[in-house]
C-alpha cells in the first residue's frame, strides 16, 4: 500500500552522539515527497535500544493471566505509581538470539513459568518518530498455579511481583488505566480480540 520504500530515501550523515545502554546517534536524511521531488535535507536524533519480546501468559484451562508488577524508571512523573502492572518481557541480546527463545527465558526468569505453546500476536515499532525499537508479542500458554510469587534477576536490579488473576479483572485493571504501558496494552487488546480463536486451536 504504500508509495515509498528503502529505494526512496538517502542518508546523507549518520553520526553517534552517545553510545551505551541507549544510544542515540544523529541523521542528515532526505526523501521524496508525495507532490514529487525530494525534501531538503534535515536531521533527526534517533535512539537505538535493541529490540524486545513481550509474552502474555495465558492459563486457557483457569481463564486466568499471569501480570507482573515492577518499578520502571519512564514511570517516576506519574501521578499513581512508577511500580507498573505488565506482562512479561526483556531484550533480544544478541542479533542471533530468536524472538521466540527470548520469550521462553524470560517467562521463566520473570514469572517461574514453562510454555508448550507459544503463539506470535504481533511486531509492532514502539516509537518510530524517535526510536528504532521493534517490539514483537507472544501468547504463551502456561499452567498459572505453578506461577513463581516473585521474579527476576537480581544481577539485573529486577525485583518483580508476580499476580495470576483471572482475565476479566486483569481487562477492567486495563479499563480502569492501572496497565497504561503500550506493549502489555497491546498484548491484552490482541488477546481479546483472538480469545474465542485460541481457545479453539
Amino acid at each position: 500500500m504504500q508509495k515509498f520504500s528503502h529505494d526512496d530515501y538517502e542518508v546523507i550523515e549518520k553520526k553517534p552522539i552517545r553510545k551505551g545502554f541507549l544510544s542515540i546517534f544523529n541523521y542528515r536524511i532526505k526523501h521524496k515527497l508525495f507532490g514529487g521531488g525530494w525534501s531538503p535535507e534535515f536531521d533527526r536524533e534517533v535512539m537505538d535500544r535493541g529490540h524486545a519480546v513481550v509474552v502474555v501468559p495465558y492459563d486457557i484451562e483457569r481463564d486466568q493471566l499471569v501480570l507482573l508488577e515492577q518499578f520502571r524508571i519512564g514511570a517516576l512523573e506519574q501521578d499513581d505509581s512508577p511500580w507498573l502492572l505488565e506482562f512479561v518481557a526483556g531484550m533480544i541480546d544478541d542479533p542471533e538470539e530468536q524472538p521466540e527463545a527470548v520469550a521462553h527465558r524470560e517467562l521463566q526468569e520473570e514469572a517461574g513459568l514453562t510454555t508448550g505453546q507459544l503463539d506470535f500476536a504481533l511486531t509492532y515499532l514502539s516509537t518510530p518518530g524517535g526510536c528504532t525499537e521493534k517490539i514483537s508479542i507472544y501468547v504463551a500458554r502456561v499452567d498459572s498455579s505453578k506461577a513463581a510469587k516473585q521474579g527476576g534477576l537480581a544481577s539485573e536490579n529486577e525485583d518483580i511481583r508476580v499476580h495470576v488473576l483471572p482475565r476479566e479483572e486483569v481487562v477492567q485493571l486495563l479499563e480502569h488505566g492501572k496497565i497504561n504501558n503500550a506493549a502489555s496494552v497491546i498484548g491484552l487488546q490482541w488477546l481479546q480480540l483472538h480469545l474465542q480463536q485460541i481457545r479453539e486451536d
